[in-house]
């Protein structure tokens, strides 16, 4: 699977991949948004695993894939998806992150999101593409407004409460 914008190309995760999603995923900056479970070496690991799998799946519910900056083609520089394996029919959760070197570069995270909305609503004929996070995430909340999408504020897990982040 993959998806070629401007600047990047969107595809499913490689061997040669694991180092720097390990790398950016055990950062304490992106740490910062796990809860405990998930802030250790093992998880990148195994969600590479999961997003491996997923690629194999048939028919494929979920899209998690690689970012890879067009012009140096081994930049890994984050990851992004639609899932639709736990979505209502017609609908999918859309996820972008970036290594913590890219957090600011919104026309970035912006340019993947066109493209997989475009990905979502035309090759898999979707009706709603949605995305969570808590509203106090206000990187997220100026993509939001950015892309043109309706922010709808929702209870936080209690990992988000406990890092003291409240809804919006």
């Amino acid at each position: 699977m993959e998806l070629v914008t401007r600047r990047f190309v969107l595809r499913d995760f490689g061997d040669g991949d694991t180092a720097a999603f390990e790398a950016y995923h055990n950062d304490p900056r992106s740490q910062e948004f796990y809860g405990a479970e998930q802030a250790n070496p093992e998880h990148a690991r195994e969600l590479i695993d999961l997003f491996k799998a997923w690629a194999a799946e048939q028919p494929r519910l979920n899209y998690q894939l690689a970012i890879i900056l067009r012009d140096a083609p081994q930049v890994l520089i984050g990851c992004c998806g639609l899932r639709c394996a736990n979505a209502e029919a017609g609908t999918a959760e859309l996820g972008i992150e970036l290594a913590p070197e890219y957090w600011g570069r919104y026309t970035y995270a912006l340019e993947v999101m066109q493209a997989l909305a475009v990905f979502g609503f035309n090759s898999l004929q979707l009706h709603t593409i949605y995305g969570g996070t808590v509203g106090a995430n206000s990187r997220i909340a100026r993509l939001v407004e950015a892309f043109g999408a309706t922010a709808v504020t929702r209870p936080a897990p209690d990992w988000m409460s406990n890092k003291g982040w409240a809804n919006g």
